[in-house]
This record gives C-alpha cells, sequence and structure tokens, in this order.
C-alpha cells in the first residue's frame, strides 16, 4: 500500500472549513458543531467575520450543495458514532483520521477506545493545533501507521486495539483519493481484526458514473454538471489529491461481503436532505442536490 495513503491535508482542511461555516449558523439551524473547526482552517477569521449564511451563498456560486453534502456525511457518521456507542461499541477506530475532532466534540462513553490512524507527521500537524486541555484526549490513541512496511492491523493491535470488543470503523472520504488495490487491502487488513468481535463499518465512495454520465451525479436541473464535475476533480487535483478510484454500488458490496461485512445502509445527499435539512427549514431543492459521494454502513457478518 502506498505511503501517500493518508499523506496529504488540503481536502482535510477544506472539510474542516466546511463544518467551520456550518458551526458559525445559529444554533436552531446548524446541522452540526465543531468548536474546534478554525484551528484547522486558513483564514478561519475571515470565515468567521463573512459568517455562516453568506459564506454558504458563496460556496453555491461554485459547486451548489458541496457545503451540504459535506456536512450531511459529516452528521451521518455523527449519528453512527453515538448510535453505536451507546448500543455496545467498546471501540472506534478512524482510518485517515487526518483533522477529525469526534473524538472531542461527540459525547461519546467514557469507556469507548478511539484509535486514531494516519501518518505520524499529519498527527504531528493536527497534534500541535489542539487545546492543551480537550474534552475526552485520555481515551484516544494515536497509531502511527506507515504503510510502506507497516501492517495496519499489527500496528493497531500493538497500540492496544482489542480484538475481541466490538468496534466501529469509520472510512471517510479517502476512498476515492486511493487506488482501489489499497482500498482492499485496507478492508482485508480490518477481516483480520472482526472474526471474534461484532463490528460495524462506515466507508464512503464516489460513484463511477461521476466519468460516465455525469449528470446521474447530480439532482435533475442541476446546473452544467459535467462542468462541476470537472471543476471538482480538478480542484482537487490542484492541492495534491486527485481522485483516481470510482465504484459501484455492487462493488462495494461485493468488496465488503469477501471481507466479513454486509452493507446495511447506501445513501447519498438525496436521501439525507429531507432527514437533516427540511427540520430546521433549510431544504435543498433538486437542482441542488449534489449525490456524486455514496455514504455505506456495513456489519460484521458474525453480528
Amino acid at each position: 500500500m502506498s505511503n501517500s495513503i493518508f499523506g496529504k491535508d488540503g481536502t482535510a482542511q477544506g472539510v474542516a472549513k466546511q463544518r467551520l461555516i456550518e458551526t458559525l449558523a445559529k444554533s436552531d439551524k446548524r446541522i452540526i458543531n465543531d468548536p474546534y473547526a478554525d484551528r484547522f482552517v486558513i483564514g478561519a477569521g475571515f470565515i468567521k467575520l463573512m459568517g455562516h449564511k453568506f459564506s454558504v451563498w458563496l460556496g453555491k456560486k461554485l459547486v451548489p450543495g458541496l457545503h451540504e453534502h459535506l456536512i450531511a456525511r459529516t452528521r451521518f457518521i455523527d449519528d453512527l458514532i453515538e448510535k453505536t456507542g451507546t448500543t455496545g461499541a467498546e471501540q472506534y477506530v478512524i482510518l485517515g483520521a487526518g483533522y477529525d475532532l469526534r473524538a472531542h466534540r461527540l459525547d461519546l462513553p467514557s469507556s469507548m477506545r478511539i484509535f486514531e490512524v494516519d501518518q505520524a507527521e499529519v498527527q504531528a500537524r493536527k497534534r500541535s493545533k489542539l487545546p492543551k486541555t480537550i474534552t475526552n484526549s485520555e481515551n484516544v490513541t494515536y497509531v502511527a501507521v506507515d504503510f510502506t512496511h507497516q501492517s495496519l492491523a499489527e500496528q493497531l493491535t500493538a497500540a492496544g486495539f482489542d480484538i475481541g470488543k466490538p468496534t466501529v470503523f469509520t472510512l471517510e472520504g479517502v476512498s476515492q483519493y486511493i487506488t482501489k488495490e489499497a482500498v482492499s487491502s485496507t478492508i482485508e487488513e480490518l477481516a483480520t481484526l472482526i472474526q471474534t468481535n461484532s463490528s460495524t463499518f462506515f466507508i464512503s465512495y464516489v460513484d463511477e458514473l461521476l466519468d460516465k454520465d455525469p449528470e446521474a451525479c447530480f439532482g435533475r436541473g442541476y446546473p452544467n454538471a459535467a462542468q462541476r464535475a470537472e471543476t471538482i476533480k480538478s480542484l482537487s487535483a490542484k492541492v495534491g489529491e486527485p481522485w483516481i478510484s470510482f465504484y459501484t454500488a455492487e462493488e462495494i458490496a461485493s468488496l465488503l461481503s469477501r471481507n466479513g461485512f454486509s452493507v446495511e445502509e447506501n445513501v447519498t445527499l438525496e436521501d439525507l436532505n429531507s432527514l437533516y435539512f427540511t427540520p430546521v427549514g433549510r431544504t435543498l431543492p433538486e437542482n441542488q442536490i449534489f449525490k456524486l459521494e455514496h455514504f455505506v454502513i456495513a456489519k460484521s457478518q458474525n453480528n
């Protein structure tokens, strides 16, 4: 597996920026709250000055629905982690953790042990930006992995991961940036850790229709869908993280099944629009639906 699997932080900063923008919304209107996001965003002071509404409006001019897509993904995983935390999961493994802050901003059981997996330099950068006193820090174990010559499973076990305890794993916003072989080998390694426990796995992936039929990855009437698809890929490539891998639902389901997981949910912003945005009066119209990335929840088949 390439050592660059979790190496860059351009997109991690981009997602943190969207979490910051959402956090600026009024409490009765926002979907998620991340009080630490501003520490990881260049120009955070300017964004705070612009405020939530103007920042979202500005984002819509470039890529309508992108902000809501990323926030829906964030909330969807937040809900999953909080739910599994109250229904028995004793461990949470964040693969490619980057600037993920769920360990500190969610109300998780004090008994839940959290493992953040990433490259050592990324982790050092993150830890240098965190406040010295932060919620739940004592429950977080940083697992540095050099994928050129280290085993993910071995490093996790060495860090104290217990193969007998129920676990939730997340691989968020990563699969499109790495080879299919890298994704497959990562899941194969996880399979060695779930043989004696009940586990939940979240993975997001970009639909292969983005290349074949881009209009199918957006809501009806979405403006310049094909052009917007190219813009998104171009922006990612410019920060050194090009999209190289795309999947079908069947391909993902097959990959997971071969490694002991069965798919329980496969959703996009189209499915989550009414769940998250309608209750706070922010329902997106069809022509702003951004649904090129899928959010998948799978359970270990020995659950």
